[in-house]
């Protein structure tokens, strides 16, 4: 079965682009939201996102800008007014709904994209399980937390997986599909044609791993960055400079914790504090050394003062 409904759950910056790159390939959308006030920061991103893309397209079309594998094929000629009228109608069409049983009422696909509190991913997946029908799948877009560790709380744990995006999904167009013990093979191949069919590179994730491909290289990386800020080191600014000049990178450890946001990366050095269970017994001696504690006080701080790295 091809879904056809989707519910993004989050508006946040990686569920506002799962929601837009969607609709943008045709598939109805709905973002399900918490409260008014979500809807008031989730709009303005939906707006931004609308005008990236049609940005994109333009540069596309003149041959100035890169190509967004996301947005359309290298190997045809681009249809500059296609694709602008798809951006349109994806954003005409995408809908915010406050009401979970409204939200979920025909869903296919469910994809929760919320912050990496396994608590509140808990409370949702059980508040949402009574109310979802009986051939929806869920899918977590979890950056570094297990599918297994929630797959009871879904009432489902046999259509329940994982689909892990990057961030900027319209030029950076990958999507790591994975399981856990109880997904079934035809459902983990479903998920896999769905990322195919919104443009997206399928990266098929064969073992359960903590961040899957693309997040157990970068977590490191980012932990690396704020231990040398957190020990007095040095300042982000400079370390992300002596990255980004020395390896010709486009952003360096601190460019990326302001993209993704202050309370992620608070929420995975709490997670990497806490080790048991979560890294092996190498990975964790090597971690020891990283002062946590400080990390996790200097990004709480800077989450209650609504500060970022860069203003």
């Amino acid at each position: 079965m091809s879904f056809k409904k989707v519910v993004v759950a989050g508006g946040g910056v990686l569920g506002s682009q799962i929601a837009f790159q969607a609709a943008y390939c045709g598939f109805d959308v709905t973002i399900w939201l918490r409260s008014q006030g979500s809807i008031g920061r989730t709009q303005p991103k939906l707006d931004n996102l609308k005008k990236t893309y049609e940005e994109a397209i333009e540069s596309m079309a003149a041959g100035t800008g890169p190509w967004c594998a996301g947005i359309a094929d290298s190997d045809a000629p681009l249809d500059k007014n296609a694709c602008l009228a798809r951006v349109q109608t994806a954003y005409e069409g995408l809908r915010l709904e406050l009401d979970m049983a409204a939200a979920v009422a025909d869903a296919d696909l469910v994809i929760e994209s919320m912050a990496e509190d396994p608590k509140a991913k808990i409370e949702f997946y059980q508040k949402m399980a009574p109310l979802l029908p009986a051939k929806t799948v869920i899918a977590t877009n979890s950056s570094t937390l297990l599918p297994s560790q929630f797959a009871k709380h879904t009432g489902r744990p046999d259509k329940y997986l994982s689909l892990h995006f990057a961030n900027s999904i319209w030029k950076n167009n990958t999507a790591e599909v994975m399981g856990q013990a109880q997904t079934t093979p035809a459902v983990f191949d479903q998920l896999v044609e769905f990322a195919n069919q919104i443009r997206m590179i399928a990266l098929p994730v064969r073992r359960e791993k903590n961040g899957y491909l693309l997040n157990s290289m970068l977590v490191p990386f980012l932990l690396s960055g704020l231990d040398l800020w957190a020990s007095g080191v040095s300042d982000p600014k400079s370390i992300d400079i002596a990255w980004t000049h020395g390896t010709g990178a486009p952003k360096g450890p601190f460019q990326i914790i302001d993209t993704v946001g202050l309370a992620t990366a608070l929420n995975i050095v709490n997670q990497y504090q806490s080790v048991p269970g979560l890294l092996s017994p190498l990975l964790k001696k090597m971690m020891m050394p990283y002062n946590f504690k400080t990390m996790s006080k200097l990004l709480q701080d800077m989450l209650d003062k609504g500060e970022k790295f860069y203003e």
